[in-house]
């Protein structure tokens, strides 16, 4: 795992308990449904890369490549936090 991939997944982590926080909700649960999505989703990426055989190891190329399960885990994360977004605002617009 990559440092990038390492560091993004940390911040996944703080911003989904501080959004958590601010809409008044459970914050460790926010935090642990952003960490798994962002798990879930750069390891499913990742081993498609893997399998895919798209570029050889040890490349530049390869190098870059290996970075794009850490946009698309983010992009997941971005996703399930709109999700959970709304489903708080169509909580408190019943409660």
């Amino acid at each position: 795992m990559s440092f990038l991939a390492i560091f993004a997944g940390i911040a996944v982590l703080v911003w989904f308990y501080l959004t958590a926080k601010e809409k008044g909700e459970h914050r460790f649960n926010w935090a642990i449904v952003g960490l798994i999505g962002y798990w879930l989703a750069w390891g499913g990426v990742k081993l498609m890369l893997v399998f895919s055989g798209l570029v050889a190891k040890g490349s530049l190329i390869a190098a870059l490549i290996n970075q794009i399960p850490v946009l698309c885990a983010i992009a997941v994360a971005f996703f399930v936090r709109k999700k959970l977004l709304a489903d708080v605002a169509e909580k408190n617009n019943q409660g």
